[in-house]
């Protein structure tokens, strides 16, 4: 399935990158912090591969890719994209988990450990979060639902867009051409964290088939 995702998206990013440039990667890391997985895995290697060839020239500039440039806008990319999940969370996720939730095994109190676990740690999650693959997409939501607050929510984003977007850019202008290296180095890890996902929901499962609700007695 990886694969099948990553033939659609390295034509998609050619094809961005060749048209808009900088913009590309900021549309692109936008998209990918906004819940919708488009692998930053390839998005960032690749523009990486583009600094390293100085042949290659960026159409908004009509200059070679600049390194620092790509940074700066992958993390500004990053950081709307995460608004948007984030709003999303806010203004949305609250509401629409206590009335759908139930049908999702989520429960009123699942959404009170969520807000006190992101009173406490939430700064923390929002910067480290940034780091791991799969789970960097969906951070934000949460977060949301969460309502930490805004200023800091943007400044650990920031922090964590900003050291993951240079350590893949870096890592793609160093290897040039066999960028896509970093994608098949990653993979691992997405079916680590799927795994690992697969095997929260099999105990939430549990926890709600096979356990009460605390508070309620079972009915004869």
């Amino acid at each position: 399935m990886l694969a099948v995702i990553d033939q659609i998206v390295i034509p998609f990013l050619a094809s961005l990158y060749g048209a808009v440039g900088y913009l590309g990667v900021l549309l692109a890391m936008g998209i990918e912090s906004a819940m919708i997985p488009l692998p930053s895995e390839l998005i960032l290697p690749f523009a990486g591969f583009l600094i390293s060839d100085p042949a290659k020239i960026e159409p908004l500039t009509n200059g070679p890719w600049s390194f620092w440039i790509v940074v700066v806008v992958a993390t500004l990319g990053n950081t709307l994209g995460s608004l948007i999940a984030y709003a999303i969370g806010a203004w949305g996720g609250r509401p629409f988990l206590e009335r759908y939730g139930r049908y999702l095994l989520i429960r009123p109190h699942d959404i009170e450990i969520a807000e006190r676990f992101f009173a406490r740690w939430g700064a923390q999650t929002a910067f480290f979060s940034r780091l791991l693959p799969v789970v960097r997409t969906f951070i934000s939501f949460p977060a949301g639902v969460a309502r930490m607050p805004i200023r800091k929510f943007v400044a650990y984003s920031v922090a964590g867009a900003f050291v993951w977007s240079s350590v893949l850019t870096w890592a793609g202008v160093q290897l040039g051409e066999r960028w896509e290296e970093i994608r098949h180095t990653l993979q691992p890890f997405d079916l680590v964290i799927g795994l690992a996902v697969v095997a929260g929901l099999a105990f939430l499962l549990w926890l709600r088939l096979g356990r009460p609700v605390p508070g309620r007695r079972n009915r004869a």
